[in-house]
């Protein structure tokens, strides 16, 4: 993959405006039974559970996209370590938020965390395309298939590996969420071996939308307590 600097790719915004929209609407509906107003059972509803894990994916694959892009821009690479951070840290203020409202079932290891620390995993591979599809495919399926007693606590469960989800909002460990954001990486560098042209549909998406996917990690931290304070003023 060359190391020339790369445009603004609206494509890419748009669809990572797609994930934001669909995210919000899932929190959106949540918030509905967090009021009382609805009885959507999340927990088991199989079309509920697809849900989810369509926009979970959808976030870890563009993550890892966009490690991949960011690696051919010589100031976005230098940028990385605080790119990380950022969404390191940002992820602590989920947890510290969510402590506050659910002290008993508070977020400690959610997507925020598990893109961080998988981009921290994956970067060895963002020039290597074909290991980071392999390595994805096993981490995923490793993910899917093992588990273990000795990994239902919080000091080994954010790897994943665990019997059952834990009283948690958010719960999105390593094993197989990981293997997602690598497969993100082999699809970056597919992406720019077409020359974006399976994007190509999605750059002349609404400017809003290209919008909300270039601010994504502002929009993910503010859009629940807004959405909360909202309903919360409508239900009085």
């Amino acid at each position: 993959m060359t190391r020339d600097r790369p445009s603004r790719i609206d494509g890419l915004d748009a669809l990572r405006g797609v994930a934001i929209v669909a995210m919000i609407a899932y929190h959106f509906c949540f918030d509905l039974r967090y009021f009382g107003l609805t009885h959507s059972d999340f927990e088991h509803d199989l079309r509920w559970l697809a849900a989810r894990t369509a926009i979970l994916s959808s976030f870890l694959l563009i993550a890892g996209i966009s490690a991949a892009l960011a690696r051919r821009d010589a100031a976005a690479d230098a940028r990385w370590p605080r790119h990380v951070a950022m969404i390191g840290g940002a992820a602590m203020l989920v947890t510290a938020a969510s402590a506050v409202m659910f002290p008993r079932s508070f977020i400690w290891f959610g997507v925020l965390h598990a893109i961080a620390a998988s981009l921290l995993l994956a970067r060895p591979l963002i020039d290597r395309p074909r290991v980071a599809l392999i390595a994805g495919v096993i981490v995923i399926g490793a993910g899917a298939l093992l588990s273990s007693p000795h990994f239902d606590n919080r000091m080994l469960g954010w790897l994943g590996f665990m019997t059952g989800k834990p009283v948690t909002e958010d719960y999105v460990p390593l094993f197989p969420w990981a293997g997602v954001l690598l497969l993100g990486v082999a699809a970056g560098h597919a992406l720019v071996a077409s020359n974006f042209a399976m994007l190509a549909p999605l750059a002349r998406a609404p400017r809003p939308l290209r919008f909300l996917g270039r601010h994504s990690l502002a929009i993910y931290l503010i859009h629940q307590p807004v959405l909360l304070g909202a309903l919360g003023l409508a239900m009085r």
